[in-house]
């Protein structure tokens, strides 16, 4: 465990803490069922994660806590999959995990609320879903005697409705104590997934690699849709077209390997057609075209004449 853990944090009792009961519960009997599961914060990751697992093959019951009266609209409430609770209370014995799917800011506070509530149930975890940090923000939850730990869903979910199905199969980056790793995994493993081990001090790393394949490509579609309709290409046709060919691009990664799969005039060492791109882009434009080039110089550089490679240098040292 990280150090530090053992001390328990007191704060007064937050917003989180005060229990006013179910609102709406038509989950079947938890005595039959191998995992009950709380889920704290009915967001997006939140509800996706739970209808995931609840429509899994494994043996599942979930509750999900919520600090408005009424649960959001969700197939979970909907269709009676779930139980939804307003407000925090002491997890129900038998309970095997308790997941806080809360934003990362609001993890220490939701911790704490929880803690006062008492020690945790026989053989519970608790995990938090945020990427970029480690088990700490759980210390209070620890010292109650619960196993803590993380699991990040290595995936992209704009919407709580279409998330379940993203999340069958995806990766799942875990950290934390053995137990809470050994239940992360049960968990994981309904859902077909394939879970990766991340210290906690690599986590941040992690997490801004995950940024970067993921909200950063949506934010160069954005910039390349634009540059489209600067051409006279309508938006519709646009996103359309470009999606399609990052799709492409994406499958020849899976296909062939990142090394393999760049193609384009950086590649090539077409100095002539760059030169062209950069003199068109407006200054801020050509400023980023011109780094993500000098990046795809210093990769793919030891495959392309020497002679290019100084051009496309100087080039783009030009526009950055």
């Amino acid at each position: 465990m990280d150090p530090g853990f053992g001390s328990r944090r007191e704060s007064p009792r937050p917003s989180w803490a005060v229990s006013n009961g179910t609102r709406r519960s038509s989950s079947p009997s938890c005595d039959l069922l191998m995992e009950k599961l709380v889920f704290v914060g009915p967001g997006r990751v939140g509800l996706s994660l739970a209808h995931a697992l609840v429509l899994s093959e494994g043996r599942v019951s979930v509750t999900v806590v919520g600090r408005h009266p009424d649960p959001p609209e969700h197939a979970l409430f909907r269709d009676g999959l779930a139980e939804y609770r307003f407000g925090l209370e002491r997890p129900q014995e038998g309970t095997t995990a308790v997941l806080l799917t809360v934003p990362d800011e609001a993890l220490a506070e939701v911790s704490v609320a929880l803690a006062e509530w008492g020690d945790a149930p026989r053989g519970c975890a608790v995990f938090h879903c945020s990427g970029a940090l480690g088990a700490d923000p759980l210390a209070p939850l620890h010292a109650r005697g619960y196993a803590v730990g993380t699991l990040h869903p290595l995936e992209a979910i704009p919407l709580a409705m279409v998330g379940a199905d993203r999340l069958r199969g995806a990766f799942f980056a875990l950290s934390g104590e053995p137990d809470a790793l050994f239940a992360a995994r049960r968990l994981v493993s309904l859902l077909s997934g394939q879970a990766i081990s991340v210290p906690t001090s690599r986590r941040p790393l992690y997490h801004a690699a995950a940024v970067m394949a993921s909200n950063y490509v949506v934010l160069l579609l954005h910039e390349a849709t634009r540059l489209f309709e600067q051409a006279g290409v309508s938006r519709k046709e646009a996103e359309e077209a470009l999606t399609g060919l990052a799709q492409g691009a994406l499958e020849n990664v899976a296909k062939l390997g990142v090394d393999r799969a760049l193609t384009g005039p950086l590649i090539r060492g077409d100095v002539e057609t760059i030169a062209l791109h950069l003199r068109t882009l407006e200054p801020e434009d050509a400023r980023l075209y011109a780094e993500l080039g000098r990046r795809g110089l210093a990769w793919v550089g030891a495959r392309l004449p020497e002679g290019s490679v100084d051009e496309l240098t100087k080039l783009f040292d030009r526009y950055s």
